[in-house]
């Protein structure tokens, strides 16, 4: 069996480790012209399920790699408003094995540790434009540069703008979250380090403002200093009508909107914002799918953001692009090993349409435009509901606990036919 990939993003690179440590012929096809263009160098939280779905897929040499490579991991949530009192402030639970825990890790840096073992299947500067179905029961992918590959399965894992969706389920819709985004990065230096929000380093800190606005803070500490220099990421979100028209802005004045928009923030986080490396800045209109109803299956698939783009509003998105990638890696193994190819496609397409769509919908959740919370009478009701629950979370122990459990267990979910394969 030849298995065919579009996108070597953290999905695509995670499938095409499971798929050649299974002994499957894959190839896989990636538009950007080298491993480090169009790539920004900010935090992605790889929750246990991520990290599982890792351990699971790579080689041993390539997992330890991936793991030299992250930073220190979040050890509590940090919430507070944006004048820095605190709201909620909690523990992450953190498992010793880093197969099992919460790691943080720069986009760059993954990238780069997932391409090891890959020089033979990886091919780069390949824009994929559409694919065909053959009598034989084969299926082939064309590239604006003229030319073509066959083979028995092609996985879309080309992102938010998939053209594998596009032409294999167009009913599909991406829609606006009608969530605007502006973020950027600094250097940890003592100075700035002194501008953080109280317990922010070790910390995901999450800041509650008003009209909605929502500003979320890591701090990014390498363990190995080779890989990255320690870094400060900021991320201000907003509803669209809140921001000014953001078309042809430089990064420095896109810096300067997220100024203008916060003049009563914490003067320290107003210096974190204004000392934003404007070469880093950039602006996001957050996007996300509308559940599609289960489609005939075939030899035609897809993993992450090609079929269940989600808000970064739970930090997830990564993570279930990798839990895909482990699944699909298990499916493809089977039919590999005898199984029929649509029958294992099928029945990854089944279970992925369940937990996918319920955590795109669990996403938007947390970042929806049209929310009350960013309408101007209710919404000033809702953020003082949402802050009070808050605080009185954080001053009971226990409710605090069962908060805190029920979130990691939107991050840590047991596969018991995952396990049996780990135990074998």
């Amino acid at each position: 069996m030849r298995v065919l990939i579009i996108g070597a993003g953290t999905g695509g690179l995670c499938l095409a480790h499971g798929l050649k440590k299974a002994g499957v012929d894959v190839a896989l096809f990636e538009r950007d012209r080298t491993p480090r263009s169009m790539l920004i160098g900010y935090r992605v939280g790889i929750s246990p399920d991520g990290s599982k779905a890792l351990h699971s897929c790579l080689p041993p040499d390539v997992f330890a790699e991936f793991v030299r490579t992250t930073a220190r991991p979040a050890t509590r949530i940090n919430m507070r408003t944006e004048k820095y009192k605190e709201l909620l402030v909690a523990d992450i639970p953190q498992a010793r094995n880093p197969a099992h825990r919460e790691n943080s890790v720069s986009r760059i840096a993954m990238r780069t540790a997932l391409l090891n073992g890959l020089e033979d299947v990886v091919r780069f500067d390949k824009t994929f434009t559409h694919f065909s179905r053959n009598d034989d029961g084969t299926v082939t992918a064309f590239f604006d540069d003229g030319t073509s590959e066959t083979g028995d399965v092609l996985v879309g894992a080309d992102g938010a703008q998939s053209k594998v969706r596009k032409q294999y389920l167009p009913h599909a819709k991406v829609v606006d979250s009608g969530i605007t985004t502006i973020a950027a990065k600094l250097p940890l230096t003592p100075e700035n380090a002194k501008l953080l929000p109280p317990q922010a380093d070790g910390a995901v800190t999450l800041l509650y403002g008003p009209k909605g606005a929502f500003v979320i803070i890591h701090v990014m500490r390498f363990e190995d200093a080779s890989v990255e220099d320690d870094y400060i990421m900021w991320g201000y979100a907003a509803s669209h009508d809140k921001f000014p028209d953001l078309k042809g802005m430089s990064q420095e004045q896109l810096k300067q909107v997220v100024l203008d928009m916060t003049p009563k923030f914490h003067p320290n986080l107003r210096e974190l914002f204004r000392l934003g490396d404007p070469e880093t800045a950039f602006q996001i209109k957050v996007r996300t799918s509308e559940p599609v109803q289960p489609w005939e299956s075939s030899n035609v698939t897809m993993i992450g953001d090609s079929v269940h783009l989600m808000t970064p509003g739970r930090g997830i998105g990564a993570n279930t692009a990798l839990r895909d990638a482990e699944l699909l890696t298990r499916k493809l193994t089977e039919a590999h090993h005898g199984k029929d190819v649509v029958q294992a496609i099928s029945e990854y397409e089944r279970e992925m349409i369940e937990y996918g769509f319920a955590a795109v919908q669990s996403s938007r959740e947390q970042m929806d435009g049209n929310g009350a919370i960013h309408k101007p009478v209710i919404g000033r009701v809702v953020l003082a509901f949402l802050r009070t629950f808050l605080r009185v979370t954080n001053a009971l122990p226990p409710l605090k606990r069962r908060m805190m459990a029920r979130d990691m267990a939107d991050r840590d979910h047991v596969d018991s036919a995952h396990e049996v394969v780990h135990a074998g």
